[in-house]
């Protein structure tokens, strides 16, 4: 099984985990860059349940649009 592997396959596999994992952070400075008040805060410190579940909802999303053009 390890010799089906190719090396060029392992390397895009980190490469686009990487750029994954990017867009995802850029996504989350953002969301926080356009909201009114401090996301971490309310989250956090308020435990503001309603914003992280939407958070939460907006990673999913973007990871899931991030792996189709990934992709394609």
């Amino acid at each position: 099984m390890l010799e089906s592997i190719i090396l060029a396959e392992v390397i895009a596999t980190v490469f686009y985990t990487i750029l994954g994992l990017v867009l995802l952070g850029l996504s989350w400075k953002l969301v926080e860059w356009l909201s009114p008040f401090s996301l971490r805060q309310e989250i956090e410190e308020d435990q503001n349940l309603a914003i992280a579940v939407l958070i939460g909802s907006l990673f999913i999303s973007i990871s899931i649009l991030i792996s189709a053009v990934i992709l394609s």
